[in-house]
């Protein structure tokens, strides 16, 4: 009859394609329908199998003739099939998923507080609890909220289960970690972007952290086992997960101006075949002048806070490969909006090789000062640093051994 494939309303922004094309060998679409085509679609559409997402995991239900224990426990369907006689099975692969996240993290007797009470928490709540923990659920308007988030200081283990921080809404977190001083362990089932500002501040107070790609390639992979009754080996679940997350990622180039940025960003993005995106060039754009010139006619504070505005845009995108201006790490803030999506990569090279022409501030404090006013502020930006004294082809070909590690 068809195929497999994502149902939803809204799914411009899915990975489940990309991720099933790497799990098996079977076609799968997205399907986008809404409330009112749900039930034509869910009996008459040319689909062997589904995935389910927002807004429909509870709309599903009565549809199907029959559910798995654990869909039928949650009231939750995220996997359709459609046997041979016609009829609906519905299945949850949600808490399959949020338990391959899980594994790292030992709960059992420790108080594990869920954020958010919707379809997520339940299936989230179901499988700590299976797995020992003492769950308590913050909700805007439950007994335990926000307000007196205070009283769950013993907390070990923290769940979001809400939208908060999620593309394009990004930059903010449903709490402040540092009420919780006892955490082990910060879980967000959110997944766009790669760091959410929650996993961004676990990563900063030394907590240990996970983020929701690996719930989404386990529920995916654990569905492709029922749409095609063949089980994906645990090194091709890691592998999935790997190359999603390193198409996900940014490639984030930053370093002194006149390093090579923009001449090995372009080069890099035609070698991966990824969009590219210089902020200088962006920032010109934006003011109808150069960057170097809007410098000298402003000064650096007005110049700083328009490239912050900048680099909060081209921080939320997803697989771009990002040529930066050589004082964004003059502002901290910065690194939170490229490093939430990125892998950022130091570009070194000989000072005396770097010009100053055209670049106000490189003449006017000169190069060696100014390369040792940021050099430490490179090196906490960056997760890699990568020099470019070589030819072009060398420094690309550093930087994607680097990637397929």
């Amino acid at each position: 009859m068809g195929g497999y494939g994502l149902l939803g309303r809204t799914l411009g922004h899915s990975y489940s394609p990309a991720i099933h094309a790497l799990l098996g060998d079977y076609p799968y679409a997205l399907y986008e329908k809404e409330p009112e085509e749900l039930e034509e679609f869910l009996l008459q559409g040319p689909w062997d199998g589904l995935n389910v997402t927002i807004p429909y995991k509870k709309a599903v239900v009565p549809y199907c003739q029959a559910l798995s224990p654990l869909a039928k426990a949650l009231g939750s369907v995220n996997t359709l099939l459609r046997r041979p006689d016609g009829s609906l099975y519905g299945d949850n692969t949600d808490a399959w998923g949020f338990g391959q996240m899980l594994k790292p993290f030992p709960c059992a007797g420790k108080k594990a507080l869920v954020l958010g009470s919707g379809g997520a928490s339940v299936t989230v709540q179901q499988v700590l609890r299976q797995a020992g923990a003492e769950v308590t659920v913050i909700s805007r308007r439950g007994p335990d909220n926000y307000d007196n988030l205070a009283r769950h200081r013993d907390a070990r283990i923290l769940v979001n289960t809400t939208p908060v921080g999620m593309y394009p809404k990004v930059g903010v977190s449903p709490v402040d970690l540092r009420e919780l001083p006892g955490l082990e362990a910060v879980l967000d089932v959110v997944y766009n972007p790669v760091r959410t500002k929650l996993i961004l501040e676990a990563e900063a107070l030394g907590i240990p952290h996970a983020s929701g790609l690996t719930m989404l390639v386990g529920q995916a992979a654990r569905s492709s086992e029922l749409f095609t009754g063949q089980p994906v080996a645990p090194e091709r679940l890691t592998d999935t997960e790997r190359r999603i997350a390193r198409s996900m990622e940014n490639i984030i180039l930053i370093g002194m101006p006149g390093s090579g940025k923009t001449t090995l960003g372009t080069r890099l993005a035609r070698k991966l075949g990824r969009p590219f995106a210089d902020s200088d060039a962006l920032l010109a754009e934006r003011c109808g002048m150069g960057a170097g010139d809007y410098l000298s006619r402003y000064g650096e504070v007005a110049f700083r806070s328009l490239e912050t505005q900048v680099l909060e845009e081209l921080g939320k995108a997803s697989g771009l490969v990002i040529a930066t201006g050589g004082g964004c790490v003059t502002r901290p803030e910065n690194y939170a909006l490229l490093h939430q999506n990125g892998t950022l990569f130091f570009l070194t090279r000989s000072l005396e090789k770097l010009p100053t022409k055209g670049r106000p501030l490189s003449g006017a404090q000169g190069v060696q000062a100014l390369y040792e006013a940021r050099r430490a502020s490179y090196l906490a930006f960056s997760d890699h640093v990568i020099s470019n004294d070589g030819s072009l082809d060398e420094t690309v070909k550093q930087i994607l051994e680097v990637l397929s590690q």
